[in-house]
């Protein structure tokens, strides 16, 4: 009888004018109090119980007070009816019966509260506790006690609990080996929800069915207990989860250490999902643990559970397939092994106009260890990033603890290949860095416009990237990008790519093109026909979200001598390039003659700012009315292009460039 007072051997029942208690310290296996004092008078009268400080779990109040305007003390009995609970000055709407014998510790409770709420307990003489919960209404609960609870500041909640909760005393359980006690707490929660202030956690129309079950053994807590989640939803950002999992627990617990033995989560789309861990409470900090993911169907869980992490903005175009098998431990507070196994896995993020990118099917092994290097091996039969179809190839790396190596790689692309060489990633504190050679090999131009939609071009296409340099949410070049093209080549340098899959990208760039064939050019792009060679610059390109928003760029005629001819169509879209006032300077009489004219040199020259071209031609070539020479003429007949107009609108400029390919634009003569 752990609550009985011993009575006077000469008396069952003796009154009492005033009765006055105070308990500096109770500790019990399910709660802990501090500085009781219960202060009643004798018969019908006034009882008052104070506790300064009560403790359950993990949850702390102070302040609690039952004060009950009709009490009733006669030894050993004390009554109370129609009592009022109080938290620190706050009243709440329950109203609490009660009755307890201190020679046998039995007692039995009621409080009442709105709506139907109701709590009751009743303690027998072996010291049995045994409580039912009613309809107890999660939105006043939290309402008064958040001024009271820290932890629950900022928080919603709604939903009613219905519940038992029965505690049996050392040697009141059957048929089970010798405990200090047992804990059993088993309930439902229906119409459940909650809220952050922030919005980023949320639940509605939740139903939850949960048992625990503990005992207590030397000093050591021995329990299991379940959770099965059979309605609603959940937003836990970036995650959107709906019903259907079911949380299997069982473990120990002395002092601040929880040594989860077992933890099981059926989830749907995964075949099995277990852990074990050890937790330190008090510090709220993994110690060790251990974690085995078995054969997650990605196109389940990928949407639900990886999208969201990897590409929140695209989640929902993402899509997945196969599946994945992962391992994780974890020692001494740090991550020490990894596994991942990857069957027939694979992904794809559509395009908004078609293409999009996409991998696999993708198979293999993946292990990392903390203290050892590991190798991954895996298999990729295909892919696409656009229209650009990827062949299958290996894909096989040195794993360390921060550090990547990849082995020389070939991904075939068309009909060449890109090649990966040396390319090695070290983490850091703010993400991955890394550096490495690209090489493409021969890649026929006709293939590779029409995969890009573009007009068809002859020759083929190589490229060199020696130095391939990549930060967080960075890519850039250490020396030059070299790209053969049209008999002569483009050289890319101190080229760097901020945030290139963010909403934000941000390209900057110079560019050299040399000895560029404009027969081919042209005849690519339906210009008109120019013989010859051009040499281009672009200084300080800066692209944002891949749009120009800021370069100088000048084309002229290469060095050298080789046929230099310009046709009437070629003259009449130059001329319209330029816009209202550019003309093309011909001798009238010969025009009829001709269909291509000779040419000495041509230039051009645009200065991108503020979405302004300022425009100008041929170094030198200035003239007295302020018109800029594009073409200079040679031969006969003689032959010049003019532009007058120094500053175009840029989109404007490119519009026209659209049509001039079209043949909608008509030539002015003079």
């Amino acid at each position: 009888m752990p609550w009985a007072v011993a009575a006077p051997p000469d008396a069952a029942t003796i009154g009492m004018e005033r009765l006055a208690l105070a308990v500096s310290r109770v500790d019990h296996p399910a709660f802990s109090i501090r500085d009781l004092s219960l202060n009643a008078s004798g018969g019908e009268a006034r009882l008052a119980l104070e506790i300064a400080h009560l403790r359950v779990g993990a949850s702390e109040l102070r302040g609690l007070g039952l004060r009950c305007a009709q009490g009733a003390l006669n030894y050993p009995f004390i009554a109370c009816r129609d009592g009022r609970l109080h938290i620190g000055a706050d009243e709440l709407p329950w109203r609490v019966d009660f009755d307890l014998d201190l020679t046998t510790g039995e007692a039995n409770a009621v409080a009442r509260g709105e709506r139907g709420a109701r709590v009751a307990f009743r303690a027998d003489a072996s010291g049995r506790l045994h409580g039912r919960i009613t309809r107890l209404s999660l939105t006043e609960l939290a309402g008064r006690l958040q001024p009271h609870v820290a932890a629950l500041v900022g928080w919603k909640a709604a939903g009613l609990v219905d519940g038992e909760i029965e505690w049996l005393p050392p040697g009141a359980a059957r048929g089970a080996a010798a405990t200090d006690g047992r804990l059993i707490v088993r309930g439902t929660i229906d119409a459940g929800g909650f809220g952050s202030a922030d919005g980023l956690q949320a639940g509605e129309k939740l139903g939850v069915d949960f048992r625990f079950d503990a005992s207590r053994r030397r000093g050591r807590w021995h329990g299991k207990g379940s959770v099965d989640w059979r309605s609603g939803a959940i937003y836990w950002h970036p995650f959107f989860v709906e019903a259907g999992a079911r949380l299997d627990v069982a473990g120990t617990m002395q002092g601040d250490r929880l040594d989860l033995q077992r933890v099981v989560l059926q989830l749907e789309g995964v075949d099995a999902m277990a852990a074990t861990a050890i937790l330190d409470v008090r510090r709220q900090r993994l110690v060790d643990g251990a974690m085995t993911v078995s054969r997650a169907d990605l196109a389940i869980v990928g949407p639900r559970w990886i999208a969201p992490l990897v590409a929140p903005q695209a989640a929902e175009r993402l899509r997945f397939a196969g599946h994945v098998s992962a391992g994780v431990r974890v020692g001494a507070g740090a991550l020490q092994e990894f596994d991942a196994v990857f069957d027939e896995a694979g992904f794809s993020l559509p395009g908004a106009a078609g293409g999009g990118l996409a991998l696999g099917p993708v198979s293999g092994h993946v292990p990392w260890r903390a203290g050892a290097s590991s190798r991954a091996d895996l298999r990729v039969d295909g892919g696409r990033w656009e229209r650009l179809a990827l062949g299958p190839f290996l894909l096989a790396a040195e794993l360390q603890r921060d550090r990547i190596a990849f082995a020389r790689s070939s991904i075939p692309l068309l009909d060449g290949a890109v090649v990966l060489d040396g390319l090695a990633l070290q983490r850091v504190t703010e993400g991955w860095r890394g550096s490495g050679q690209v090489v493409v090999e021969p890649l026929s131009m006709r293939l590779l416009t029409e995969a890009l939609g573009l007009p068809s071009m002859g020759g083929v296409l190589t490229a060199s990237i020696p130095a391939l340099n990549l930060r967080p949410g960075e890519i850039s070049l250490d020396g030059a990008l070299v790209i053969s093209a049209f008999d002569g080549y483009l050289q890319a340098t101190e080229l760097r790519v901020r945030e290139p899959f963010g909403i934000a990208s941000h390209l900057s760039a110079n560019i050299e093109a040399r000895h560029i064939d404009l027969a081919q050019l042209t005849d690519t792009f339906r210009f008109g026909s120019i013989t010859g060679f051009v040499d281009a610059d672009v200084r300080d390109l800066e692209l944002q979200r891949w749009r120009p928003v800021r370069f100088d760029a000048r084309i002229a005629s290469s060095a050298g001598s080789y046929p230099r001819r310009i046709s009437q169509r070629a003259v009449q879209n130059i001329s319209a390039l330029g816009g209202a006032g550019a003309s093309a300077a011909i001798q009238r009489g010969l025009i009829g003659l001709f269909d291509t004219f000779g040419y000495r040199e041509l230039g051009f020259r645009c200065v991108l700012r503020a979405n302004v071209c300022r425009a100008d031609g041929i170094g030198g070539a200035n003239r007295a009315d302020d018109g800029f020479v594009i073409v200079r003429g040679g031969g006969v007949p003689a032959l010049d292009v003019i532009g007058y107009n120094r500053r175009i609108d840029w989109n404007e400029l490119v519009e026209r460039l659209q049509r001039v390919t079209s043949g909608k634009v008509a030539p002015e003569l003079r």
